[in-house]
């Protein structure tokens, strides 16, 4: 056999017994060709490796050179170095550590991201439902390692994402059966009675978020216009150490010195969150209310007092923690007798009443902060009080009155009978 010109893939037979082949891929970062090596015990299976490796070539795809990353590696590594904030919010961000920490390290660390197949992803989400897990969280592991290894494909770590070609977990939809009426009255009533009642007030008229709520400043608030703008949201608080010498507690947040990881507050979570809304005057009443009880609070605290401009605050004036805040919502919902439900579901009540009222898809968008009219079928939902309504329409159509529809006459008569099939 001739000798081959420079970068020609080449197949020979080696004193080793086994048949050998070359394909040149690329340039190294030096400069020099990037030159392959596969083998095999036939020449037929080593000319198969070497096409593979051509149409890889030819396609973009071959990895990098370099030791391959373990998935525990390539995952600390993007979440410390390509999506942490600011590329992506606060709240993307802990999730993706939530997923990575709890989840796919301990499940899947020590494979190699070029060694990772589908089914060890699909083993691994079938484990996480086996152990409790609910069909949401299962599938936000898919999510958080399918978006890592989408970067790893994109940097030529690897040449396919196994992520994309496993099974994803399906997620149950839970049907939300918002508050009545009459429950929504029994909360508002309950609410009267403890401090920041305004805080429900606005979670059950508006819609508004948690964060949103607890990211309220009183420069938000024209009480004059009735208005009130959302421009961010309040964050989870997460703490460090800040002890010279160990405190002896666990955890950062009980730390007497501890140090914020992150911000108190961050954007809203998309464009269309950053948006004004109309105040019943119902509720700028309440709202006036609440800042003469805040007021008050202030005088009581005098020099413990921060003024740190929320609207709703602890009795000293610092921002409310967003645990405090559902903690309360919990006992609010047993004080109103009312079935225990999660915070969210205020929201969901929002924009059912929306619905009820007839409003717009659009004006319902600019309320509740929703980035496309799709969203309107995972927060509207059709309760009893519509339900009926749509009977009672079904029933006026099916057994109105024979002689109404034939002879419109004032003295026509009024026996109902059902229309024959």
């Amino acid at each position: 056999m001739g000798r081959r010109s420079n970068g020609e893939s080449s197949i020979y037979e080696g004193k080793d017994g086994y048949w050998h082949g070359r394909v040149t891929v690329g340039t190294k970062d030096d400069g020099s060709p990037d030159r392959r090596h596969v083998q095999a015990k036939t020449r037929t299976e080593v000319a198969r490796k070497v096409a593979r490796l051509e149409q890889e070539r030819d396609a973009g795809k071959v990895r990098k050179t370099g030791k391959a990353w373990t998935v525990e590696q390539w995952l600390n590594h993007w979440l410390e170095n390509i999506v942490a904030p600011p590329a992506i919010t606060e709240n993307a961000y802990s999730a993706y550590e939530v997923a990575v920490r709890v989840h796919l390290v301990p499940g899947i660390g020590k494979h190699r991201i070029d060694k990772l197949e589908p089914e060890h992803l699909e083993k691994l989400y079938r484990k996480m439902a086996r152990d409790g897990a609910k069909s949401g969280r299962v599938h936000q592991v898919h999510r958080t390692i399918r978006a890592a290894l989408n970067i790893a494909v994109r940097r030529r770590h690897i040449t396919e994402n196994p992520a994309l070609l496993a099974r994803a977990p399906k997620i149950e939809e839970i049907e939300v059966e918002p508050y009545s009426v009459d429950e929504v009255k029994r909360l508002l009533e309950a609410a009267q009675e403890r401090r920041n009642s305004a805080r429900w007030a606005v979670a059950l008229a508006l819609g508004l978020r948690q964060g949103e709520a607890l990211g309220l400043r009183w420069t938000d608030v024209d009480l004059e216009v009735g208005t009130l703008s959302v421009r961010r949201s309040r964050l989870r608080p997460r703490w460090k150490h800040g002890c010279a010498d160990p405190c002896g507690r666990k955890f950062g947040g009980h730390c007497p010195q501890r140090v914020p990881l992150r911000r108190e507050t961050a954007g809203t979570k998309s464009k269309a969150g950053t948006r004004g809304i109309g105040l019943p005057d119902e509720l700028v009443t309440l709202l006036r209310q609440h800042k003469g009880a805040q007021e008050r609070e202030r005088e009581r605290a005098g020099q413990l007092w921060t003024d740190s401009g929320y609207v709703f605050t602890t009795p000293t004036g610092g921002p409310l923690n967003p645990r405090t805040d559902y903690t309360e919502w919990k006992r609010l919902l047993d004080v109103a007798k009312v079935p225990d439900g999660r915070l969210h579901d205020a929201r969901h009540t929002a924009a059912t009443v929306l619905l009820l009222l007839g409003v717009p898809d659009r004006t319902v968008m600019g309320i509740m902060g929703w980035s496309n009219t799709a969203m309107a079928a995972r927060y509207q939902h059709i309760t009893a009080a519509i339900r009926r309504d749509v009977a009672q329409r079904v029933g006026g159509l099916l057994w109105r009155p024979t002689d109404a529809a034939d002879e419109p006459d004032d003295d026509a008569g009024t026996t109902s009978a059902p229309i024959p099939a």
